[in-house]
Parts: structure tokens; sequence; C-alpha cells
């Protein structure tokens, strides 16, 4: 099994920076570089949107049209962690931000994909 913990969500302004951070429990350190972590996110009255995904062994990653060149991935093998930098922040990137693992490195956009997700951290961002 796995579990995943998000941290770091609050609140900033528009133009803003935040970085989540999500902590990955593994039940064998021998299968988790098989896997893929994702982020997705969920507004008020929408459905979850992928946002941004990565390869655990090889660091391949994926972003959502609307966070390139803003948001970054990244992972720390010695920590377990996987975080999410989020730059230049806009309004609409309000939402409760979810991490998101599966067992296989494909990087799916689709969060049925995905078999373990953490509790969510809310991130606000005013204009």
């Amino acid at each position: 099994q796995v579990q995943l913990v998000e941290s770091g969500g609050g609140l900033v302004q528009a133009g803003g920076s935040l970085r989540l951070s999500c902590a990955a429990s593994f039940f064998s350190v021998h299968t988790f570089s098989n896997y893929a972590m994702a982020w997705f996110r969920q507004a008020p009255g929408k459905d979850r949107e992928f946002v941004a995904a990565m390869s655990w062994s090889v660091g391949h990653t994926r972003y959502a049209d609307s966070v390139k060149g803003r948001f970054t991935i990244s992972r720390d093998n010695a920590k377990n962690t996987v975080d999410l930098q989020m730059n230049s922040l806009k309004p609409e990137d309000t939402a409760v931000y979810y991490c998101a693992a599966k067992a296989t490195i494909g990087l799916l956009t689709t969060a049925t994909a995905y078999a373990y997700w953490g509790q969510g951290t809310q991130v606000t961002v005013s204009s």
C-alpha cells in the first residue's frame, strides 16, 4: 500500500508562489521505482483535473497546458517526497490540490488511473 500526505497549501496573492509537498510511504522500497506520481486539483463545482505528473525512477514529467511554464514537479528520492513548485499563481489556480500515485510508470492524466490519493491541501489565490 501507499500513503500520501500533502502539505504546503495556503493563501497567496495573484503573482505569488507556493510550494506543495507530498510525502509518500511505500509498502515496499523495491517497487516504488515503478510508480508514477501526480498532482491533481479540484475547484468547487468542477471535476478533478490533472496538473502535473512525474515518473519516480526516470524523472520524466508531464504538465497540463494551463500550468506549463509556471509549475514544476520534482522529487526528492532521499525524502520520498514529490513537490509542486507553483509560480505566477492566478485566481483560477484556486483549488484543493491532491497528490496521487499509481503502480505503473505511464504519465496518465485521468484521475481514475491513479489508485492512491492524499487528503488534499487547499490553495487559495486572491486577486
